[in-house]
């Protein structure tokens, strides 16, 4: 999709792959790609009244949260403001959807011009045991959506957020994230690409999409950047 972005390829483009050799993640890490995961990219031309580039993260993000809470079981859906704590499908800052607390899907921004492509992989039949936090799958949840149909609806929904994204501005997209997310108040551990870490309760998102950490000494931090783990 980068060779293609660079190419000129219009906007609304979607790749899909059954299988990765080499996949990756954030920071460029291995992505493991058995057949029956979602493994796909798209791109978005930028304009220049769009928000910034970088909340393109947020706005996958709800859409992603949106279609696998279509596909899940009841008792993991949020179906009204008052089943917040109730929710088991839970968005985690920077780019994380997470089913009862373990990873299930990951988002990564690369730019290619003026082009942002998005690359999403979803653990829909599978998941890796060997890493440095819990992963889940719907499989694991009793739910096994065909790859392609759940890209289908994914950009269907996608569509539907970019076009808010740039008609309303980023406003509506952080409204539904923090709907989405986890708890404010929930402790959380930045660990900061200096190689530091911060803790700090989640104070919410600020009006660029930037995390807010609330310090043990009252006060707050803005995270721009991080590998945020829940403690």
């Amino acid at each position: 999709m980068l060779a293609l972005a660079r190419s000129g390829i219009e906007e609304g483009v979607w790749l899909r792959a059954e299988r990765q050799n080499g996949g990756r993640g954030r920071q460029g890490r291995a992505w493991a790609s058995p057949v029956g995961n979602l493994y796909t990219s798209t791109l978005v031309r930028l304009r220049a009244s769009d928000p910034q580039a970088a909340t393109l993260a947020l706005v996958t993000a709800v859409a992603l949260e949106e279609v696998v809470r279509a596909y899940l079981p009841p008792r993991h859906s949020r179906e009204s403001e008052n089943d917040v704590g109730k929710s088991q499908l839970q968005l985690k800052w920077p780019n994380d959807l997470l089913l009862d607390g373990a990873k299930l899907s990951g988002i990564l921004l690369e730019g290619a011009g003026n082009a942002v492509v998005i690359g999403i992989g979803v653990n829909l039949a599978h998941h890796p045991t060997d890493l440095d936090r819990p992963a889940a799958s719907l499989a694991a949840h009793g739910v096994t959506p065909d790859p392609a149909d759940f890209l289908d609806t994914l950009a269907e929904a996608f569509a539907l957020w970019l076009a808010r994204w740039r008609g309303e501005g980023l406003a509506p997209i952080r409204a539904r994230w923090l709907e989405r997310a986890h708890a404010p108040g929930t402790a959380l551990t930045a660990r900061l690409p200096d190689g530091s870490a911060t803790d700090g309760l989640f104070a919410g998102l600020d009006s660029d999409g930037a995390l807010i950490l609330r310090l043990a000494d009252g006060t707050t931090r803005v995270i721009h950047a991080a590998d945020v783990f829940l403690i």
